[in-house]
Parts: C-alpha cells; sequence; structure tokens
C-alpha cells in the first residue's frame, strides 16, 4: 500500500465504521502494520519489525539498565501511595476498594516518566513503527495488586479510539513497560497474535458518558465470544511476560486482555499511547462526545523530541 496516497484518500472516512445496531462484523485492516521499511540503521533487528507485522506486538528486553528499572519501581510506588492526592479525574480505583488501579496523565504527574515517554529507547521504535512524528495520545500507570487485582477484559484498544476518541487510522502504538517482573501466574498481557489484520466492527450502540464504566469493566465494544474462540482457535494466545523493564510495544488493533491476580505477586506498568501526529483525533465516529482529555489527548499536539542518556542521570 502507498501511505501517503492512501493517507489523502482516507483522511475524511470513516474506514472502521464500528458500535453497530446490526450485530458484530469483521472486515479485513485497510492500514500497514508497518509504516516503514526496515534499513540496516532501524532501531530494531529485521527480525523485530517482521515478528511486529506478523503477531501485532513485539518484546524488547534490556533496554534500561537496573538502575533506571529500580528508580522507575521506586517512583512508581511513591505515586501509587500517594494517589489520593491525585485529582480525582486521573484515577481509577479497582471495583469495590480504594485501591489504585490506573493513574492516567502519567507524564504530567511524574517528572521521571515524562522524561521516559521521550526517551529514545522507546520513542525511536515508536517513530519507526508508525512512520512519523508522534504524540502521546494518552499515557498512564497501571496496578494489579496481588491477591484482587481485577481482569481487563479482550478488547482492541483502536476500536474505542476509533468510536470514543475520533482517531481516524491504525496508525498509534503502546508501549508498556513492565515496573514488576511478569509471569504466566499474576495476571499478564495475552494477546491474540495476528488479530490485528481484521477488525472487529463490534455491537451496540455507545452510551453517553461510557467511560465512566468501561474503564473499570467495559462490555460495550468488545468481540463477540464466538469471535474470540474463533481467533484463538486459529493462532493461539500468547502471553508478554518478563521481568521488570521488560517493554512491550503492541499495535493498536491487536486484541489483548489480562486474567485477574489472585497471587501474592502484585503487577504495574507504565503505558504510553504512542500516536502519529498526522492521525491526530476528529470527532468521535461512533459515540455521542469525545472522551476526557485525560483518556485523549486532542491536542494542540507537538511531535515529542527523543531524549538521551540515562534516565537517572537528567
Amino acid at each position: 500500500m502507498n501511505v501517503a496516497s492512501s493517507t489523502r484518500e482516507f483522511a475524511t472516512q470513516d474506514m472502521y465504521p464500528t458500535r453497530l445496531k446490526d450485530g458484530e462484523r469483521i472486515k479485513e485492516r485497510r492500514d500497514p502494520v508497518l509504516w516503514s521499511d526496515w534499513h540496516v540503521d532501524a532501531p530494531i533487528t529485521r527480525t523485530d519489525a517482521d515478528h511486529y507485522e506478523s503477531k501485532g506486538y513485539l518484546i524488547k528486553n534490556d533496554l534500561f539498565d537496573p538502575a533506571e528499572v529500580a528508580k522507575l519501581i521506586e517512583t512508581s510506588g511513591e505515586l501509587r501511595a500517594h494517589g489520593t492526592q491525585i485529582g480525582a479525574e486521573d484515577l481509577v480505583t479497582e471495583p469495590g476498594t480504594d485501591e489504585v488501579r490506573t493513574i492516567f496523565r502519567l507524564d504530567d504527574h511524574s517528572l521521571l516518566f515524562n522524561r521516559l515517554a521521550r526517551d529514545e529507547r522507546l520513542l525511536g521504535i515508536a517513530q519507526f513503527l508508525l512512520g512519523d512524528d508522534v504524540y502521546l495520545h494518552q499515557s498512564r500507570l497501571n496496578y494489579k495488586p496481588g491477591f484482587t487485582g481485577k481482569e481487563f477484559y479482550w478488547h482492541s484498544d483502536f476500536e474505542t479510539w476509533h468510536a470514543e476518541d475520533g482517531m481516524p487510522r491504525m496508525r498509534a502504538v503502546s508501549a508498556s513497560v513492565l515496573l514488576t517482573d511478569n509471569s504466566g501466574l499474576n495476571g499478564p498481557l495475552m494477546l491474540i497474535p495476528g488479530s490485528h489484520r481484521q477488525f472487529i466492527a463490534c455491537a451496540g450502540e455507545t452510551p453517553a458518558n461510557h467511560h465512566e464504566s468501561s474503564l473499570k469493566r467495559q462490555e460495550i465494544g468488545v468481540p463477540s465470544k464466538a469471535t474470540l474462540e474463533r481467533l484463538s482457535a486459529e493462532a493461539g494466545i500468547d502471553t508478554a511476560t518478563g521481568p521488570a523493564g521488560t517493554v512491550i510495544f503492541f499495535e493498536c488493533n491487536t486484541l489483548h486482555a489480562s486474567n485477574g491476580n489472585v497471587t501474592p505477586f502484585p503487577r504495574s506498568n507504565a503505558f504510553f499511547v504512542y500516536n502519529a501526529v498526522s492521525n491526530q483525533p476528529k470527532t468521535p465516529f461512533a459515540a455521542p462526545c469525545p472522551r476526557p482529555a485525560f483518556l485523549s489527548n486532542r491536542g494542540p499536539v507537538e511531535a515529542l523530541k527523543p531524549s538521551r542518556g540515562s534516565l537517572i542521570d537528567n
């Protein structure tokens, strides 16, 4: 696909109608997955690029040294401990408890995580995958406490961002920086490999202020059980695991979820959504009004500039 011509052609169209009254539909993706051609100076290997294009995600280890990881973990613990000092709009608690589940606008609440979002080790990969300058569409700190951490149900982020934020194209990528060891036991990210190549137009109209309930439990904008059964039977389910400091990049349309955590071992991660500057949100395609700014940075936006060197030397 010619990226430039496709961008012009689809600039004003709803390429991916969803939240349908007459039931779920499945269509082929109409956007590239990898928006850059691989070259020897690329920030990832050719094998990495092929894996991302084929599977819809990429796991990178050893991007950060142990001292950097330790400082990130320390800072995330401080943010959680002082969660009551964060404005209610940026804070989500576990259903039925006051335990912190998510802190939004992470880059506004921490200088260290603001610096992390701009680090060339993350930003350079995001720019390469998206073939454009990028900005932060959303940032957050996720906690899944031991024993009581609740599940996140299967969904495509793009389906929500398109329907409720007005993101036009599949030209965004999420980077999840693990701040605890993630094993197959403590509710790690699960992905259906290859699912990014199809768009699942979900059934059901978007209620007003849907984000107020969906942030704790999403029921609108999720695939049917029959579709999930078929896709997982065809491709299986991968778990994204690794020690603290691991970074998981996953394409915006890859179906993903996580189980509840009933182990004693908490799970947490810093989460940055990089969106192409050319792909800024418009009017929502399937919602009464845009979601609040803490969920969707509607601009004006500035392209992020890469920061180099150690996170803890700046």
